[in-house]
């Protein structure tokens, strides 16, 4: 199979499953494997993916040998290919999704107002793409097949978990039986349901909304923009609201909500899904039914996601209702998160409590979607009669009002997380303006470096980086000695000089540094920078620290911090009550 090819249906795929060196007759559970990664979803691909990629030996077991049927996840926001980008499969991503950046809001049969997620230029990626999961899950898998520290092990269920003092023994059930597969940490990305959870008596907690939607992937020809289209009460399918999206291939998403009274069985049937879509179509229209869901959506979280040596990321650890794109996002941001820590951890440059704060981050950045979808929920389906006349007296305002644009509500869309309580985070003790502050994740913008028109984030990588605006002939002898250490040090650290857009990118040799320039002045205006404003930037590309001047004592303090080496403390992550082996 090739791992370029575009036609390939994934969905159809199947892989194999190949006995592993656990299961040769005689041999003992063997040493434990660095990090062990459950489920092959989008989650567990990016976070084995980013393992690999920074050195770590992965092994992946899914408990099936497929990829996901049906769409499911299909918008994926520019943070998130920026993540892919790094990843080494941003391009396949992009090229085969569909771009958009418009949305519309309709009542009824008339627009209340359009919205543009990404009004200005200079940005490598559109603010959004929709890809079907499916295709996600393919193009993640090809790149992971290509890394050699990645063993993927297909039909191998994990059904039992016993925590140890220095790793985590998982019972694992194949086609020739069981075997114990230790691990120094288990991810658990394996899904909403996730049985590891389960295994280990942890739940999640939120609210279940009283309501159903039905998704119907429609194949057709139509003359529909690339935009998101939300109607709240239309004519086709009064008191209710209808979500409309166009997908590759000519096919397009239709949410239809239903009600709670609804019966999920009859509504996926043929019979009643056609002339819904007939309905929003006209009844002439000409399509084919590719795959339908009728899905009950809940805001839920784990209390904490770090148990022990085990971590919970994606579906696993949280969950959002649809509107708004939160879940696939969040979860591949959880990834990013959570891999350059236990890199760092694994590979001495850190201790172990720095997987502490991938808890507290992405429970912080969990917390944020549940309160936007939860809000967006509540819009959409309004709990009783003075709500609803609340919500259409704002749509009807909104059609002349730019007041009331603000209180409407059909899916906050998906930005990054701001992570401002970090205690990785160096506050800031100069001026600045705009959003990269301490906990921001990082912006793009075009630069010209020595193969031409480049862009900023790629220049950044997986290291941690300082991200200094000017050239590097203006920095004094002893700052840039003091810098050449920090790049040879147990963490090293990446120089990046962004020159101001009316000087040549320098020419001086500067070993392991770069040299960009500022081609349109934006990235400057992107980080309210001057010359010798410095950023550190974590692996994860979020911003740690800043600075209007370089000062290389200060950058090896907030590195420190960063890594959790300023105050390193025993963990304090809760661990299951007990280390008997618990059976699912």
């Amino acid at each position: 199979m090739s791992s370029t090819a575009v036609d390939i249906d994934y969905q159809r795929q199947t892989y194999d499953y190949v006995p592993c060196a656990e299961q040769r007759p005689g041999q003992a559970a063997g040493a434990a494997h660095p990090v062990i990664v459950v489920g092959a979803g989008p989650v567990g691909l990016a976070t084995a993916i980013d393992l690999a990629r920074n050195g770590v030996p992965v092994v992946l077991v899914d408990d099936d040998c497929t990829l996901s049927t049906g769409s499911r996840a299909i918008c994926f926001a520019k943070r998130t290919l920026d993540i892919f980008d790094r990843l080494g499969c941003g391009d396949r991503m992009v090229d085969k999704g569909v771009r958009w950046h418009l949305g519309k809001v309709f009542l009824r049969d008339r627009q209340v107002y359009a919205f543009d997620l990404l009004p200005e230029d200079g940005h490598h990626r559109p603010a959004f793409i929709n890809l079907q999961q499916y295709y996600v899950e393919g193009y993640l898998l090809d790149r992971a097949r290509t890394l050699p520290n990645i063993e993927i092990r297909w039909k191998s269920r994990v059904a039992g978990i016993e925590m140890r003092d220095d790793h985590v023994a998982l019972t694992v059930e194949t086609p020739d039986g069981s075997y114990t597969l230790c691990g120094r940490y288990v991810v658990a990305a394996d899904g909403s349901r996730s049985p590891l959870r389960k295994m280990m008596g942890l739940e999640t907690h939120g609210h279940t909304f009283r309501d159903r939607f039905l998704i119907a992937d429609v194949k057709m020809e139509a003359p529909f923009p690339a935009e998101r289209w939300f109607w709240f009460d239309p004519p086709f399918h009064p008191n209710q609201s209808v979500l409309l999206h166009r997908q590759p291939d000519n096919v397009w998403r239709i949410d239809f909500q239903l009600g709670w009274d609804a019966d999920p069985v009859l509504e996926k049937t043929p019979e009643r899904v056609i002339p819904r879509v007939q309905a929003l179509l006209g009844p002439d229209a000409k399509f084919e039914l590719e795959w339908v869901s009728v899905y009950t959506f809940a805001c839920t979280r784990m209390d904490s996601f770090r148990h022990g040596r085990v971590l919970f990321a994606g579906d696993a650890a949280h969950g959002v209702s649809p509107f708004g794109a939160r879940g696939a996002n969040s979860g591949v941001q959880d990834a990013e998160n959570l891999a350059w820590k236990l890199a760092y951890v694994l590979q001495d440059k850190a201790p172990d409590s720095l997987l502490d704060t991938y808890a507290s981050e992405r429970e912080y950045a969990a917390d944020e979607n549940i309160r936007n979808s939860t809000r967006s929920t509540d819009f959409i389906t309004p709990k009783s009669a003075v709500s609803k006349i609340f919500r259409d007296a704002v749509l009807t305002l909104a059609r002349d009002h730019a007041f009331a644009r603000q209180l409407v509500n059909s899916g906050r869309l998906s930005v990054p997380a701001v992570l401002h309580g970090s205690t990785l985070n160096t506050a800031d003790t100069d001026g600045f303006a705009g959003a990269m502050v301490p906990g921001a994740a990082c912006v793009d913008a075009p630069v010209a470096g020595p193969q031409g028109q480049q862009w900023l984030l790629p220049q950044l990588g997986d290291a941690f980086v300082a991200l200094i605006f000017g050239a590097p002939a203006g920095l004094d002898m002893a700052c840039r000695e003091a810098l050449m250490r920090l790049q040879q040090d147990a963490v090293p650290l990446r120089l990046v000089f962004v020159t101001d857009a009316g000087m040549a990118a320098s020419a001086e040799a500067w070993p392991g540094a770069m040299v960009v320039r500022d081609a349109e002045g934006l990235a400057a205006k992107r980080y309210d920078a001057r010359p010798g404003t410095c950023y550190l930037v974590r692996p994860d590309q979020h911003v740690c620290a800043r600075w209007r001047a370089v000062d290389a004592a200060r950058i090896a303090e907030a590195l420190a911090q960063a890594t959790g080496r300023a105050s390193a403390q025993p963990s304090t992550a809760r661990a299951p009550a007990t280390r008997a082996p618990v059976l699912a």
